[in-house]
């Protein structure tokens, strides 16, 4: 009888250590199941408990990379069930579709942001870094801009290059030119991304994942090639995947993104996001100017004397009249 009732108790035991919930980071999500590191280094596949949604928050992934989680192994399996989501304290975010009203967040809890550019091979619009700018600057994330391909450019692409890093260098963005073939910024890059959990994001084909194999060779991101046809890359990385660096920290890699849709934005927030324009507010005529046709505008005398650059306030115009917009939030 002893025996047998030790055996019960052992068996209680075990079924409490497997329903206990365990904390850990969602470090790669691939739609319906996540992997999750907890503090102890182990990782597990794991998948959201029914149809678990963020309070408030109409989202196409309820749970991103760097997102907080607890989760509970199931009986006799290797998997586990997300039960709760911590707060966040930032997020990048942007709209999942032209025609959607829900959000898609490409990554949680980061220190700073990369969006990664190149001058050709494929081009980068000054929109897309805009976009992804204003995003940034929504949620007090430092970002920078990665020029990437460097190797690759000459006469009017270096004229192009130049005139990129002292634009944005000029509104206080800090700028690196990379050449995974050349290694030009390399240890640059390596220790600006040392210690802290850094977001990279831009289009496919700008070398995101040959640059974090550059700098960690050890990793091996699947690498892709650039369209003859469409001089546009070729999605290589399927998913967004927390990248552990040997200089401690992590890098977050994500899937390559065609175009930035804004969103939980409002007309007035967007202004206030362009560096070089919220310093100028202040002196408008009108509190609520919108930059455009107001009469004693600050932004828009900046402009005319060259203060503010014509793609920057283009792009600025271009976003307020996007159709990414729901109308409710213009009104």
């Amino acid at each position: 009888m002893r025996l047998g009732h030790q055996g019960t108790g052992s068996q209680t035991l075990l079924v409490q250590i497997v329903m206990a919930l365990i904390k850990g980071v969602v470090i790669r999500s691939t739609g319906s199941w996540v992997a999750v590191m907890s503090d102890d280094g182990v990782i597990a596949d794991c998948r959201i408990k029914g149809n678990f949604r963020m309070k408030g928050f109409r989202s196409t992934n309820p749970v991103a990379v760097g997102d907080v989680v607890e989760y509970q192994l199931q009986p006799n399996e290797d998997t586990g069930v997300i039960h709760t989501i911590h707060q966040r304290h930032n997020f990048i975010v942007r709209k999942a579709t032209r025609l959607s009203k829900q959000s898609h967040i490409i990554a949680s809890n980061i220190d700073q942001a990369v969006v990664m550019a190149t001058i050709s091979s494929p081009r980068t619009s000054t929109g897309f870094i805009d976009r992804f700018l204003v995003t940034a600057e929504a949620y007090h994330i430092p970002v920078s801009i990665f020029i990437n391909k460097c190797d690759l450019y000459k006469d009017g692409d270096l004229v192009k290059l130049n005139d990129m890093m002292s634009l944005y260098s000029s509104i206080g963005y800090t700028c690196f030119t990379t050449s995974v073939v050349s290694g030009l910024g390399l240890q640059e890059v390596r220790s600006f991304l040392s210690g802290k959990v850094t977001l990279m994001s831009g289009h496919s084909g700008v070398g995101k994942s040959a640059l974090i194999n550059a700098i960690e060779p050890g990793l091996k991101q699947k690498v892709g090639v650039i369209s003859e046809y469409h001089h546009k890359g070729k999605h290589t990385t399927t998913y967004a995947e927390m990248l552990p660096l040997a200089g401690g920290g992590f890098v977050i890699d994500t899937p390559g993104i065609k175009e930035f849709g804004l969103i939980h934005f409002d007309k007035q927030e967007v202004a206030e996001r362009f560096p070089e324009m919220r310093v100028l507010m202040h002196g408008c005529q009108f509190n609520n100017c919108t930059h455009v046709h107001e009469p004693g505008c600050a932004v828009k005398s900046a402009l005319n004397d060259g203060r503010i650059s014509k793609s920057r306030y283009n792009n600025y115009i271009s976003i307020i009249n996007d159709e990414y917009f729901e109308e409710k939030e213009w009104d």
